[in-house]
């Protein structure tokens, strides 16, 4: 009894705190404006990598497939201050499940889940450059974010997310160029974890096209941990040790589009994104979508 106790408080969870896909916090909303957007998304992982080697965690049941499942939703907030300085809050709640793994008091690859409020994240942005006041720059924004831990619980592996404290300075770009619509995104972030200790940059890079009132997005995203403890994963027997600063690292496709209406400028969203390679990881595919509605508050000054 003493190993799976020791294995339950040594444990912590993946990377999964809101954020907004394509760089697209490089815009800031207009001054006074509030930005209130509402996000569903889902994934599911049926295998996983350690240090150097992938794993088929896929668990059959009455002729159905069970991997590692993650439903979520969140709110998402944004206020224009100025012109060039914008706020953002995003919070929400979470479910991860599995059956695959035999301890944590699963011996018969019965379900196990853990639900609670999703990493908080919050940040206040400055727009350095507007490629619509100066054409030959791109739209170049920083962002000073921070997360506050959910309430899931950390001891469970693949938890949906870190569950640590953490400041994390961003750039975001967004720049049109060739023919009519079309542009790239860059965005880039360190996050320090001061809980987990297990430090992490993330950087995507991508296309975007927008036609009228849509916009198309794919692109390239690498999470990348720059310490921590690799995972131990015995598939004969089930058994995982999931280190509490695990180095988990990543590389994935992301893809979407939106729709912005004309009059009330309501954005409606589709994102995903998969996972092809890694280490200390899960295999994740991710689907979702939302919906955003400007509000104006004041007019500026």
């Amino acid at each position: 009894m003493l190993v799976p106790a020791l294995a339950v408080r040594l444990c912590t969870a993946s990377e999964n705190v809101p954020h907004a896909p394509f760089a697209q916090w490089a815009d800031v909303p207009g001054q006074g404006e509030l930005e209130i957007g509402a996000v569903y998304q889902e994934s599911e992982a049926y295998y996983i990598w350690d240090a150097s080697q992938r794993y088929n965690v896929d668990h059959r049941s009455g002729g159905e497939h069970y991997g590692i499942d993650i439903n979520q939703g969140f709110l998402t907030f944004q206020y224009g201050i100025t012109e060039r300085w914008a706020a953002d809050l995003a919070v929400g709640y979470t479910s991860l499940g599995w059956r695959a793994f035999t301890n944590f008091g699963n011996t018969n690859h019965s379900a196990k889940s853990t639900t609670g409020l999703l990493d908080v994240a919050f940040g206040v942005r400055y727009q350095l450059l507007n490629e619509v006041a100066e054409s030959w720059t791109p739209t170049l924004t920083f962002r000073a974010g921070a997360v506050l831990p959910g309430s899931f619980a950390q001891g469970f592996p693949f938890a949906p997310g870190t569950r640590s404290a953490a400041i994390e300075p961003e750039l975001l770009a967004r720049k049109h160029f060739g023919w009519q619509g079309f542009g790239a995104y860059a965005d880039g972030l360190f996050r320090w974890n001061r809980s987990t200790a297990n430090d992490q940059y993330i950087v995507s890079v991508g296309f975007f096209q927008q036609i009228k009132g849509w916009e198309l997005n794919a692109g390239y995203r690498h999470l990348q941990t720059i310490c921590g403890d690799d995972i131990n994963y015995d598939p004969d027997t089930g058994y995982i040790d999931y280190p509490v600063g695990v180095r988990e690292n990543n590389d994935s496709i992301e893809a979407g589009f939106s729709y912005t209406t004309a009059k009330r400028r309501i954005r409606y969203e589709f994102y995903s994104r998969t996972v092809f390679d890694g280490s200390n990881t899960d295999k994740k595919f991710w689907v979702g979508g939302g919906i955003s509605v400007p509000i104006s508050i004041s007019k500026p000054s």
